[in-house]
């Protein structure tokens, strides 16, 4: 099947924002106490960097890259085809479970890898793939924005007790920054096994999304996106608004929770209603930049330089796990020892700067190989048969 410059641009650029938002975690920023923050150089300068992360970006280049997780299933399962329909299910099945074992090894070293969740929820797009696009929408949200409440009130008592927050990044922090490699290894383990219970509704997060993914493939929407402008221009709009409007209630709750008389918003349905949005707006916000994504796309003037991030989003598993090891190179106490010094605006700067040689990488490796490292071993695996790696043409670029 032909790549389609558009799906690997969204997904250059959501790595982009993958790699952005985990360096925070990698250079072990995150785990500062907020006093700890204050005492860098740039601290400043990093309050009103983080307060834009958090209101524009947190949330949003996870809701695309695992959108178009979604929406490649859609393409690559083809339900439509219901002769080749056992064979492309038990293969994406032998993908799926690759894809799991990839992101297992990788959670070895990163407590944040996502692949695992892609990998095992995948799984549970199988029965979905014949639904209609309206009904994975309502599926989808469902999930996402109602699922968490209802799961809340039993599933949260079943959990295990954990330690608070700050007890679990000091503890983070002390074993990412240690010179001794088996000291770092088990303190990742114990971060990984806390976040999996503190975060418990993750699944939720990932799995709806995943549905809404599904549920735009079946559009058809991102294959012939000039045939649906009208879509993803309703869809832009409804996006900017949604989070607009969910941020203001966030914002209204936020102003009346300081005050002395919280009111309505501790009443039950005010906090359910605060829930809804903090689940909602991450969604809708992605959704406003995926379909101004789109719509740029469109633009001879802005396509030219757009699709300089689809050669980075063709490798997209590759550089996502090579992140990983330049983070844990140079900012880990196995590695580099850096740690969070640079403060946030100098750890994002190494971010771009990482992120620009990544892209210019790509471009020079996918003219001389059919695919990344990764991605051919994936592909190799399973199918289980070796895929052509190099170029023909290779040996004329030099």
């Amino acid at each position: 099947m032909a790549r389609l410059p558009l799906l690997d641009a969204i997904r250059g650029m959501a790595l982009l924002g993958v790699l952005l938002i985990n360096l925070r975690s990698l250079s072990l920023y995150d785990f500062l106490a907020a006093d700890e923050r204050l005492q860098l150089p740039t601290a400043a300068f990093d309050a009103v960097l983080l307060a834009w992360m958090n209101a524009l970006y947190d949330g949003t280049a996870f809701t695309l890259f695992t959108l178009l997780f979604g929406i490649g299933f859609s393409i690559q399962l083809n339900a439509t085809n219901e002769r080749a329909d056992p064979q492309r299910v038990s293969r994406y099945v032998r993908r799926l479970l690759i894809l799991l074992g990839i992101g297992l090894l990788h959670g070895l070293i990163w407590w944040g890898d996502i692949l695992r969740y892609y990998a095992v929820l995948g799984l549970l797009l199988i029965p979905l793939r014949r639904w209609s696009a309206r009904s994975l929408t309502l599926l989808g949200l469902a999930v996402i924005l109602v699922s968490p409440m209802l799961l809340r009130a039993w599933l949260v008592p079943l959990l295990p007790p954990t330690m608070d927050s700050r007890t679990s990044a000091q503890l983070a922090a002390e074993a990412f920054a240690s010179t001794d490699p088996a000291t770092w290894l088990s303190g990742n383990l114990e971060r990984d096994l806390y976040m999996r219970i503190a975060v418990w509704m993750l699944p939720t997060y990932v799995f709806g999304r995943l549905i809404l993914g599904l549920a735009l493939g079946r559009t058809g929407a991102l294959l012939n996106p000039r045939q649906h402008l009208r879509l993803w221009r309703r869809l832009c709009w409804i996006g900017a608004v949604g989070a607009a409007v969910l941020s203001l209630l966030l914002w209204w709750r936020g102003l009346a929770l300081a005050g002395s008389e919280p009111g309505w918003w501790r009443s039950s349905t005010g906090t359910a209603l605060a829930r809804i949005c903090r689940a909602g707006f991450p969604l809708a916000l992605g959704m406003a930049y995926l379909a101004a994504f789109v719509l740029l796309f469109q633009r001879t003037s802005w396509r030219r330089w757009l699709v300089l991030l689809a050669a980075p989003g063709r490798m997209a598993l590759t550089l996502y796990l090579l992140q990983t090891v330049f983070g844990i190179a140079l900012f880990y106490g196995v590695g580099l020892g850096l740690g969070p010094r640079p403060g946030l605006a100098g750890i994002l700067a190494i971010g771009l700067l990482a992120f620009g040689l990544q892209t210019m990488l790509s471009h020079w490796w996918l003219r001389r190989y059919r695919q990344g490292p990764m991605e051919w071993i994936w592909r190799a695996l399973t199918w289980g048969r070796r895929p052509p790696f190099r170029r023909q043409n290779a040996d004329s670029h030099h």
